[in-house]
């Protein structure tokens, strides 16, 4: 039987070959696990989860104390103990993602675009950034683009909209003039390579023990979220052959479900949020990938 621990060691060993990413990964965190627990979490339980991944003591405050500068996390402390949870911004943008990375779905094919043009005013860059999260690709400089019936994200919310239609020939140039959909789509293979063997040993009947279920959920989580922002999810008319996206986000899906029950185990014996242990999720946990 494959063994579950030696696949997970893999990915963990592929985290560690790529530049430091500690503050995107207490993101993932709080977004995907502790948002639907109340949303706030003691220092101690988020470092016993950085410490599983080799991240020590000091990188973890240097990035909590910038992503609190940033106005991504706010803390509060009860006698010498810290809690952080989710500032409005992280909130917001993460309730703007989530629906994309859990369960978006390519709109039918021959469906027509939005197109956005953010005006002069206001933070630019910030937009462009929530544009970008929340899957637009920029045709032209200042042009952003999506499927029709993407959400503008409020950081954006002044920003000009139209609605388009055209041809499908049109339709493919637009599409591949605004999203590097060679790009995705060997980032979506990438990701199949790396968390297949993980999954088929746990479908084959091997287990994780509790705490490397939720290492394991994490590190599905800030993988998948890092290539499913930047996918549009188009029509399947608009996109490559074999497009890899689809198996991809099943195996996710699949992969999710089953580490769940395990994660959420260690979160309900070890996680601390300033009243005492963590409250239960809410229903829109068991909802994702549905």
């Amino acid at each position: 039987m494959p063994d579950p621990r030696i696949a997970l060691r893999r990915i963990l060993d592929s985290l560690k070959a790529e530049p430091s990413r500690t503050w995107s990964i207490i993101i993932t965190v709080y977004g995907d696990a502790i948002v639907p627990r109340g949303g706030s979490l003691w220092l101690g339980t988020l470092s016993a989860v950085l410490h599983a991944l080799d991240i020590g003591d000091g990188v973890v405050r240097t990035a909590m104390s910038r992503l609190a500068a940033d106005g991504w996390l706010e803390r509060s402390r009860v006698g010498r103990n810290s809690f952080y949870r989710l500032a409005e911004r992280g909130r917001e943008t993460f309730r703007t993602a989530t629906e994309h990375i859990y369960n978006a779905h390519p709109p039918p094919a021959g469906s027509g675009f939005v197109l956005v043009l953010p005006g002069n005013g206001g933070d630019r860059e910030a937009a462009r950034t929530a544009l970008q999260e929340a899957g637009f690709g920029a045709a032209t400089p200042g042009v952003w683009v999506a499927p029709a019936g993407t959400a503008i994200p409020p950081t954006a919310a002044d920003a000009l909209r139209l609605d388009a239609t055209a041809d499908a020939e049109t339709r493919r140039r637009l599409a591949a003039l605004s999203w590097p959909l060679d790009q995705t789509a060997s980032a979506y293979r990438h990701f199949l390579a790396e968390f297949g063997p993980l999954q088929a040993a746990l479908a084959a009947g091997g287990a994780l023990p509790d705490p490397d279920s939720f290492i394991a959920r994490i590190l599905l989580i800030h993988a998948w979220r890092r290539i499913v922002l930047r996918d549009p999810v188009l029509p399947a008319d608009l996109l490559p052959p074999d497009w890899p996206g689809t198996a991809a986000r099943a195996l996710c899906a699949d992969l999710y479900h089953r580490l769940l029950p395990a994660s959420e185990r260690w979160l309900d014996a070890n996680g601390q949020a300033e009243s005492g242990p963590l409250p239960p999720p809410g229903p829109e946990l068991q909802a994702r990938f549905r």
